[in-house]
Order: structure tokens, then sequence, then C-alpha cells
């Protein structure tokens, strides 16, 4: 027998994401946004909302950073989602993690954090059904840690997900399958 439940943000796993860019002064400003995804295959897709200094400074800077977070960072991810940059200009500096910038867009890299998509910015979507940021990925980057030969290996990234019902975090880490493979068996 299946319960209704009063949720309707009921998608798990949500990815936490930390988007980097810069402020007016040139300080870091990241931000903790569960709610992207990829669009294309080059582009991701953020739904935030405009009154984030993050989606000012990406419409100024026109680029941003989208990294990983990982289950070592997660006090400092959880930091940037629950403090605005709005009202603490200096939180990136607050969380002790340091940033290199990226040579192909006006971004930061934040360098504890395994894995980093660079993006030019596209586009903002509002509007009833707009969607937010639109970015170009530019290139991606893997900490020489997480990887394997040349691929990353998920299981050393240990990436953290949303979980909308309780509010939690949770490491991905275990791999159950192969894609585009095991579904074969049923041909």
């Amino acid at each position: 027998m299946r319960k209704n439940i009063k949720t309707t943000e009921a998608i798990f796993p949500m990815p936490v994401l930390m988007i980097a860019t810069y402020n007016e002064d040139g300080s870091v400003d990241v931000m903790n946004a569960a709610w992207g995804t990829m669009l294309e295959r080059d582009q991701v897709i953020l739904n935030l909302t405009e009154t984030h200094k993050t989606v000012k400074n990406i419409k100024a800077r026109k680029a941003f950073t989208v990294s990983i977070a990982d289950a070592a960072h997660v006090v400092e991810a959880d930091y940037f989602g629950v403090v605005s940059g709005n009202n603490t200009p200096d939180k990136f500096a607050k969380s002790g993690l340091t940033t290199t910038k990226s040579e192909l867009v006006d971004a930061p890299i934040i360098n504890e954090f395994p894995l980093c998509m660079e993006c030019e910015f596209i586009q903002y979507q509002d509007g009833e059904y707009g969607c937010g940021v639109i970015g170009k990925v530019v290139n991606t980057t893997a900490d020489e840690s997480v990887m394997n030969g040349d691929n990353v290996d998920i299981t050393k990234v240990a990436a953290i997900a949303f979980d909308p019902y309780t509010h939690g975090y949770y490491k991905v880490t275990e791999r159950v399958g192969n894609a585009f493979k095991d579904g074969l068996q049923l041909k």
C-alpha cells in the first residue's frame, strides 16, 4: 500500500552543487544549490532566483563555476547554503577553503572540491516557468586524487546528495550497475 506524503520536492538524489563567482571587488562568492542539472551535453541549468548575490555576480561577470560537493566538506557546503552573500560579503573567507582563478572563464575554482565545471553564462530565464541560470561548460577539471587513470572514479569523489524528505546529506559512493548495458539482459 502507498501513502500520500506532504512534499512535492520529491526527486532524490538531488546534487549538492557549489556555484562560485567573483564579487564586484574580486572577492569570492559561493552558494549551495541543489536544484541544478545538465541541460545539454555542454550546458548546465541552475534553478536560482535573481535575489541571490551569486546570480547578480554571474550576470555581471558572464561566468561561474559549478563544483560537486563532497563528504569531506559537508560543513563548508552547508554553510554556503545557510549564509547569504547579500548579508555576509566575506562568507567564503570564513570557510577556510581556497581557490584558483580559472584560466578560461572569469570565475574561481574551489580547490578542495574534487570536480569542477567552468561555465560561460548564456542567459537567465525568468517568468512563471523560467528556469534560472543557463551556462555553457567550457572545461571540466578533476583533482588527481579522484582519478583512476584518465577516468574519474566516482567512489573516490564521495559526492554528496541532498535528501528533500528529511533535509539530510548522503554520500554517493557505491556502483550498483552498468548504464546502457545491464538493461540489455531484458531484450
